[in-house]
């Protein structure tokens, strides 16, 4: 999402992105390699053609370098993210997605889009997903309280995107309820 450089409070995408690709997926190794050790932490051994749990930055590394194959996470099929969208459509709640489902997609479509079943499907679905939750996103902003704000089941990327907005408007909301209360007081003495 471009945003104004004045709004640019938040974390950009591809920073996010690069916190998703602490998290581990499984890989199926096509070279061997002893275990290794990172600031993150120690993985492998790889021996093909028994699976491994490894950093998603380790996996895209070893697949662009095509020494490994990526399994997709379980949620990255068109079969999970049909219903999910169906879901998003109908139900006004957001819909349970893992924290940091489109950044990883993000990663997975872009490296390994050939471990992936029907990848145009997918990244359609995504993005469908995606401007379904915006849109829940940018009615629930439009009902905000300042006592109390419940978004639950939001990802990462779309918390990211609403802060800047939602930061904003409860500094104003803040204040005009400040503003209200001292007139208020001024009209009792």
């Amino acid at each position: 999402m471009a945003l104004p450089p004045s709004l640019r409070t938040s974390i950009t995408p591809l920073e996010l992105e690069l916190v998703a690709s602490e998290q581990l997926v499984e890989i199926v190794p096509l070279v061997s390699m002893e275990r290794t050790a990172f600031i993150s932490g120690a993985y492998g051994p790889l021996r093909p053609p028994t699976k491994c749990k490894v950093p998603l930055w380790m996996a895209s590394n070893l697949k662009l370098k095509k020494k490994c194959h990526i399994v997709p996470p379980a949620w990255l099929n068109v079969d999970f993210l049909q219903e999910r969208l169906l879901r998003e459509t109908t139900d006004p709640s957001f819909s349970e997605m893992p924290f940091r489902f489109a950044e990883v997609a993000k990663i997975l479509l872009d490296v390994a889009s050939d471990d992936l079943q029907n990848p145009d499907r997918i990244r359609t679905l995504l993005k469908d997903i995606r401007e379904a939750r915006q849109a829940k996103s940018r009615e629930g902003l439009s009902k905000l309280d300042h006592n109390e704000l419940m978004l639950p089941n939001l990802c990462a990327m779309e918390i990211n995107e609403i802060r800047p907005f939602f930061v904003r408007g409860m500094k104003v909301l803040t204040q005009l309820t400040r503003e209200g209360t001292q007139a208020d007081a001024m009209d009792m003495t």
